[in-house]
């Protein structure tokens, strides 16, 4: 099962991509021409397109350092790729195989020193261990034991809390299981939802959430005791006020804000920053439209780390709103070849990728340079000592020169 992949560059570990030897070029050739064509898609706002992948990819992860994306794929490797690379010409990935099978879901763990996978044929997770080498390359290796089979329905998402104590996976069911990370299983949750369409966990690691059937989004906390033993499984709020089954939500990055769409053709902005043991429900903040939802294509949802901006995917379609006043600011159409499997924004809130075909491709957040133009603007009306004033003009000269070489910049 030990996994590695050929050594390259000493500096930074991402094996060139190029095969050598004329013979391996020649089979290369020949696979190539077998290959289907490759979507094509082009944008202003485009900054980038991974393409080392030979199957479609279902899952990405931005590992929480901001060093890495992984991608799974049914070409049954598993790739990681340096962010620091997006805006360069070249794309380095290091791959990992998967033995006679292929991951569905990919997330890293907190320390970056490892990776689970859903495996689409063992319904299982298996956990990769990434090894430093002398070389400054990596050995994926994974770990001699799956975890146990437990779902009886299709695994649609899984999650690992950032405080590194329990892992989380959801099926079609109504069932979102809570794991130790040595594969015990620590609670079992019904979510009664009818059958659950998206589940996560929350990025302080306190939360998990689900939405289904139902028009509401339910929010449970896993608790710990104070020597980190696992204690139960709260129900914590839920987010309703949408008349219909909820297709998606996610957090923000401090978790104190989330965002969900509804089969009803609406989002909605809310602040999760309550005292739920206080039984105070969160509010609703923003509601906007969007009437893709209430279609039969698959639907997804991100919300920036600040929650300054919300992307949605209806088919192979983006959406980028500002969640300030709901407005619609940017629109991508036909992005993919295929319908797109997963959308995220990188940590800083830069990028936005997007995935659906055997491509990665990733955006430049104007919505996101645009929100902080008018957040700084608004400081500075009140900025009181000349130190915070510079700060704050710093920050504002920096958005409107990003926003200007991307042409974006609004008169």
């Amino acid at each position: 099962m030990g996994l590695s992949f050929s050594s390259g560059r000493k500096a930074n570990g991402f094996p060139p991509d190029k095969s050598s030897g004329s013979k391996k070029q020649k089979q290369y050739q020949r696979i190539r021409k077998e290959k289907p064509q490759q979507h094509n898609f082009t944008h202003r706002l485009l900054a980038a397109a991974l393409k080392s992948h030979s199957g479609n990819i279902s899952c990405m992860d931005f590992s929480s350092n901001g060093k890495y994306l992984a991608t799974c794929a049914d070409d049954r490797t598993i790739r990681i790729w340096s962010t620091k690379d997006f805006l360069q010409r070249e794309h380095r990935s290091m791959r990992a195989n998967v033995e006679l099978d292929h991951a569905t879901l990919v997330r890293f763990s907190p320390d970056c020193r490892a990776f689970i996978v859903w495996l689409a044929n063992g319904d299982t997770l298996r956990v990769f261990k990434m090894t430093k080498r002398e070389d400054g390359g990596y050995t994926f290796t994974a770990t001699p034991e799956d975890f146990p089979k437990k779902h009886k329905a299709p695994v649609i998402d899984v999650g690992i809390a950032n405080t590194g104590k329990f892992i989380m996976t959801a099926s079609s069911d109504t069932t979102v299981l809570i794991w130790s990370l040595k594969g015990q299983v620590l609670s079992t949750i019904n979510t009664n939802q009818m059958n659950n369409t998206h589940a996560a966990v929350s990025p302080c690691g306190r939360f998990v959430a689900s939405c289904g059937f139902t028009p509401d989004v339910k929010v449970w906390e896993v608790c710990f005791g104070k020597k980190g033993e696992f204690q139960e499984v709260v129900r914590a709020f839920e987010l309703k006020g949408h008349s219909a089954a909820v297709r998606s939500f996610a957090f923000s990055n401090d978790s104190r804000r989330m965002a969900s769409v509804s089969k009803d053709g609406t989002w909605k902005l809310w602040d999760t920053d309550v005292e739920y043991k206080k039984q105070q429900d969160p509010y609703l903040l923003r509601t906007g439209r969007f009437e893709e939802a209430a279609g039969a294509a698959p639907c997804r949802l991100a919300l920036s780390p600040d929650a300054q901006v919300l992307a949605l995917a209806s088919g192979s379609s983006i959406h980028l709103y500002n969640t300030r006043r709901g407005e619609k600011e940017e629109c991508f159409e036909r992005v993919h070849g295929e319908c797109i499997t997963d959308l995220s924004f990188d940590i800083t809130g830069r990028f936005l990728a997007s995935c659906g075909d055997r491509a990665v491709r990733l955006f430049h957040n104007t919505p996101g340079h645009r929100a902080i133009v008018e957040e700084m603007q608004g400081h500075l009306k009140r900025a009181s000592t000349d130190s915070t004033r510079q700060r704050l003009q710093q920050k504002l000269t920096q958005a409107q020169e990003t926003l200007k070489s991307l042409g974006a910049l609004k008169k």
